[in-house]
């Protein structure tokens, strides 16, 4: 008898659940706003991408209709190519850079002004000013920096009677310049995402550690830091993403060079993809930026989600 109520009982208890929700309006506004959303995640995610895959499987120049089936080729040739293995490798980089110095300089920035005065305030302005500036402004104004005639560079090594150097034009120190300008350029953004947090963490348990004799620093790691890890999760997940999509920073100062050594995945695709009109390899390329960002996204979310349960 029991085992044919139960059954019932659930059916009852799901049709409450549907009136409820009907009653409360949610399921009406599921309906409003979730098929606009998913057609514009149609058209600007999933048809861009199944057309990238379609083309990545073309020797096509981007006119008319592609007919010269390569399948596997443009895949092969990208796999091959030493400067697709530097962009891999900048990339890298300045995932790790994101993750080791900006990350932990919008930290420790944020713990010392994320108060409410005025003075704090104003730091905050000037922190943040950099990453308002567009990239591709804030590129022209690093080359023109870096710049061995013109720049400042220049006037800096004159002034001391030095010869000028060239940073942007050496394989050397091109790509460590444009992730210090990259770090300047983005910190600032990291930075309030942490200020936010901070004024979330109740005052009564940072005055408890410190009426228990903890110091500053012992604060911001033991009571502070703890708390804001939800914060620190987010943060890292836009640094690593926005390193996978750095473009408007790299095309003004050295446009990959010199030598191709300072292109990164996107850029690369840009230069021999896009620019060369050579729009199937270009789109195998954006395949592979595509399954990387995937992949990084959900080893990133897992490793976060088991730390978060330990």
């Amino acid at each position: 008898m029991s085992t044919l109520t139960r059954p019932a009982v659930h059916r009852r208890s799901n049709t409450d659940r549907l009136r409820q929700g009907l009653a409360n309006g949610k399921f009406t506004a599921v309906l409003i706003l979730l098929p606009p959303a998913l057609i514009l995640f149609s058209l600007f995610v999933i048809l861009p991408l199944a057309d990238a895959a379609y083309y990545s499987a073309f020797s096509w120049n981007g006119y008319g209709t592609p007919t010269n089936f390569v399948g596997t080729q443009n895949y092969e040739r990208l796999l091959d190519h030493s400067v697709f293995h530097t962009a891999l490798w900048n990339t890298a980089k300045l995932i790790l850079v994101s993750l080791i110095i900006q990350m932990p300089l919008a930290l420790g920035l944020a713990l010392l002004v994320y108060r409410k005065t005025p003075t704090n305030t104003l730091f905050r302005l000037v922190f943040f000013l950099p990453y308002i500036l567009a990239e591709v402004a804030a590129g022209l104004i690093w080359s023109f920096v870096f710049d061995g005639d013109y720049g400042i560079t220049a006037f800096m090594f004159q002034t001391l009677g030095q010869e000028s150097v060239y940073v942007l034009a050496d394989r050397q120190w091109a790509f460590p310049a444009i992730m210090t300008v990259i770090v300047w350029k983005y910190f600032g953004f990291h930075m309030m995402i942490y200020i936010a947090a901070l004024q979330s963490v109740p005052k009564d348990l940072i005055e408890a550690a410190k009426l228990e004799g903890a110091k500053p620093r012992q604060v911001a790691l033991f009571v502070q830091i703890p708390l804001i890890k939800h914060a620190i999760v987010v943060s890292g997940f836009f640094a690593i993403i926005g390193s996978l999509q750095i473009f408007d920073i790299i095309i003004p100062m050295t446009n990959g060079g010199p030598s191709n050594s300072t292109h990164t995945i996107v850029t690369y695709l840009y230069t021999f993809g896009l620019s060369r009109l050579n729009i199937g390899f270009g789109s195998a390329a954006a395949v592979v930026l595509f399954v990387l960002a995937i992949g990084i996204a959900l080893f990133y979310q897992r490793a976060t989600a088991k730390e978060a349960r330990t």
